[in-house]
């Protein structure tokens, strides 16, 4: 008997703590605020200001990159092979004879497939066609006319695109973000000052790069000498110029 005393008991009193804690879980609910775990968090009641700011440089390109090659049709793929090899050596010569670096000379697509004539009953193959397209970073600017006539008189068939960019791409970007920043805390101060405020620390700060190539067109310099057979008029090039823009999105505590 005494026994079930004590368990009743014990029973009473792990049944009044279980109550306890269930009204210490439902009091915000019954209050109706009910309450975030990040509340407890000084961090989770700071109080920004969030701007953003942009910065753009414009730079004149002073390298380019250059895509070209050779395409090619024969009627056996060995034929067609041998004939791209050829005109590619003679491409990569020209290259080297303006002072092109190997490394500055990559692959960028190499293909063989066969031609179809689509207009008989059935597909059949009469031929194959072969293209070797090579990526050349020129590091003078100037050079850029020559590389295009020079491997175009060594029987280069296509020129794919010329992309202009800068050398040293981090010292502009660099000039941008400062740029950038000074902008967001320009109008960080200005909204500081207008709400009556003080600015004391960034809580958070991202950015964004965008570059904006503008090419345009006119007449490269003449003065250089080109391989033989390369044309009197050389090609118009230009590199125009591009903006480097970045924008930060900053949070400044106040």
């Amino acid at each position: 008997m005494r026994d079930q005393i004590s368990f009743s008991r014990a029973a009473a009193t792990l049944g009044g703590i279980a109550l306890l804690a269930l009204a210490i879980v439902a009091a915000p609910l019954v209050s109706g605020t009910p309450r975030s775990a990040l509340a407890a968090d000084p961090a989770a009641n700071e109080h920004v200001i969030s701007v953003s700011g942009m910065g753009k440089v414009t730079v004149k390109p002073d390298v380019a990159d250059v895509s070209l090659g050779v395409q090619n049709q024969r009627e056996s793929a060995k034929a067609a092979r041998d004939d791209a090899a050829q005109t590619m050596n003679a491409i990569l010569a020209a290259l080297k004879g303006l002072g092109i670096a190997d490394e500055d000379i990559k692959t960028s697509m190499l293909s063989i497939s066969p031609v179809y004539d689509y207009n008989s009953s059935s597909p059949r193959i009469t031929g194959y066609q072969v293209t070797n397209v090579v990526s050349v970073h020129v590091r003078d600017i100037n050079q850029v006319a020559d590389v295009i006539d020079d491997s175009v008189a060594a029987c280069a068939t296509t020129v794919n695109g010329v992309a202009f960019d800068v050398a040293d791409r981090a010292a502009a970007e660099n000039q941008a973000r400062d740029a950038a920043v000074k902008d967001a805390r320009s109008h960080a101060d200005a909204l500081a000052t207008a709400a009556g405020v003080s600015i004391t620390g960034v809580a958070s700060i991202s950015e964004n790069t965008v570059s904006y190539p503008f090419p345009y067109y006119g007449v490269a310099d003449a003065s250089k000498g080109g391989a033989p057979g390369a044309p009197t008029v050389p090609t118009p090039i230009q590199p125009g110029t591009q903006d480097i823009t970045i924008t930060v999105t900053v949070a400044y505590s106040i």
